[in-house]
């Protein structure tokens, strides 16, 4: 995990939630933690994480993501054992 990574996930955990964060950082952060990250119909996106998998929309026409979308990445990353 590089710098960036770092940086993402430490935001994704912050308080209170942020509302500003890209979704192509989420899904950087994802791959390199050795996920996947699965385009599917429309804007939905499956996201799998040592075993554990979530679905999310990703945020459009704006790249942020919204708080309650990093509510659910939140709870994504720490049911597949991550933590800042």
């Amino acid at each position: 995990m590089n710098k960036t990574h770092r940086t993402t996930l430490a935001a994704i955990f912050a308080n209170p939630v942020r509302a500003d964060i890209k979704w192509a950082d989420i899904e950087a952060l994802v791959r390199g933690l050795g996920g996947e990250v699965h385009q599917r119909a429309g804007s939905r996106v499956m996201l799998v994480l040592n075993g554990v998998r979530a679905n999310f929309h990703s945020p459009h026409p704006r790249p942020d993501t919204d708080k309650g979308a990093v509510k659910s990445v939140r709870q994504f990353l720490s049911n597949a054992g991550v933590m800042p």
